[in-house]
């Protein structure tokens, strides 16, 4: 069970960006179990089964980041990441395909939402095509996701604009990938106990918006 972050996870990924090497990492073991592995993995455990039991015809797949980087991807960056993070998506794909619900955390901050980021592009025109046979009907989801409180569109945006419709609209279509997200500053008060069903609450408001991306996305799959 989800008990909370604490202050001593934010000063362990700090120590951790800082000592980014195996001797550091394998002297402080116990410390990264104790106050980020665990208390992450229950997070992301708690969150999938309430999302589970609110919605129990879906098949939400959690996936859970490795503290450990790709070694054939390191570029120059030390062996383990200084941030972690979850997707809850529905279950048969990769984990980094289709509409996915996230969580992220690092030492100064954490972050959550709705993403559709790893693209191809006959998915992203699945999206547009369905947009353009019916943009009223996305409006109405956009100005709904829009209207929670600290969300915004984040993802890469075109150099030149594929339409123009609206500024509602625009802030997703435009992009090469899109999102929705909440971040706010590492507070341990903010990431306490009711954390899980905080997010469950987020993402239940974003389901709508997932349902439209997800049929978007099997439409080509």
């Amino acid at each position: 069970m989800f008990e909370g972050f604490t202050k001593e996870t934010s000063d362990y990924l700090w120590e951790l960006a800082f000592h980014n090497e195996r001797p550091w990492f394998q002297e402080h073991k116990e410390e990264y179990l104790r106050v980020l592995h665990r208390p992450f993995h229950a997070l992301a455990e708690d969150t999938q089964a309430l999302m589970q039991a609110e919605y129990p015809l879906s098949d939400f797949e959690l996936h859970v980041s490795r503290i450990y980087r790709d070694a054939r991807r390191l570029f120059g960056r030390g062996p383990y990441k200084d941030h972690l993070w979850f997707t809850l998506k529905n279950s048969g794909n990769r984990h980094t395909e289709g509409p996915m619900f996230w969580f992220e955390l690092s030492a100064s901050e954490f972050s959550y939402g709705l993403g559709f980021f790893d693209l191809t592009p006959e998915e992203v025109d699945a999206f547009r095509r369905s947009v353009d046979a019916n943009p009223a009907r996305f409006e109405r989801l956009a100005s709904d996701a829009l209207r929670m409180r600290g969300f915004h569109v984040i993802g890469e945006e075109y150099k030149r604009p594929k339409k123009d419709l609206g500024p509602v609209i625009n802030p997703f279509y435009n992009r090469k990938r899109f999102g929705l997200e909440h971040s706010a500053d590492f507070d341990p008060v903010k990431l306490g106990p009711e954390l899980p069903q905080k997010l469950c609450r987020t993402y239940r408001r974003l389901m709508p918006m997932y349902e439209y991306l997800y049929e978007c996305y099997s439409s080509v799959h």
